[in-house]
């Protein structure tokens, strides 16, 4: 597994092509290499896959395109170069994908974390295989991002209160806002026209979206 398709002098990373061409001609002149990356065509893709479920290619070098749907249960090793670079979420995905047969799966992980958090996510791969826990650790690393909006990830637009942190405060507001529009849908009372300015200043041009829904 690989973080990047092709070499690139701005990341210094394992690039997927020039691995699988280093494992055919230098490590494994006898086995089968493949190679699976984003890059290909659909059809391309399903045809590599296909021959690796189906024992006629012996190694298979890839990038995150095999994160998610993919199913081979005689796929037992798997080695991840560079995993400081991947996400928590995104490895343990990756870890999912062997020992899915009769056979248990060994997951290796090479990676130079330089940063705290490299290290912190390398500690909580090894540390837990709960994904709800690696999810909650990434989401402590990675921010919340806009939770409405597009920004998946960086600090959060929440003033007083942490996604992570805070869970009980979340829904009691929650819990107040639904008994509140429940009561007054269109905040039209007199005593809710400031909370209705309020919300007005906040979505501003996605106040069409947000009362249309």
């Amino acid at each position: 597994m690989c973080a990047l398709v092709d070499e690139s002098d701005a990341a210094q990373a394992r690039a997927a092509t020039r691995e699988a061409e280093r494992l055919r001609t230098q490590v494994f002149p006898d086995l089968r290499v493949g190679l699976l990356t984003g890059k290909m065509r659909p059809a391309e893709k399903t045809a590599i896959m296909r021959e690796f479920r189906d024992g006629k290619l012996d190694v298979l070098v890839s990038t995150t395109v095999i994160e998610v749907g993919i199913d081979v249960p005689n796929a037992t090793v798997m080695i991840v170069e560079d995993a400081e670079r991947f996400g928590l979420a995104q490895l343990h995905q990756l870890r999912g994908r062997v020992g899915r047969g009769a056979h248990a799966g060994e997951f290796l992980l090479f990676a130079d974390p330089r940063t705290p958090d490299g290290k912190e996510r390398m500690a909580a791969i090894l540390g837990t295989a709960d994904g709800f826990a690696l999810a909650e650790h990434d989401l402590r690393l990675r921010g919340e991002g806009q939770l409405l909006g597009q920004r998946q990830s960086g600090l959060p637009e929440l003033r007083l209160a942490s996604v992570v942190e805070d869970v009980a405060l979340l829904e009691q507001a929650r819990d107040d806002a639904a008994e509140l529009v429940t009561a007054d849908p269109h905040l039209a009372l007199p005593e809710h026209a400031p909370l209705m300015r309020a919300v007005l200043h906040a979505f501003d041009r996605s106040w069409e979206w947000v009362s249309a829904g």
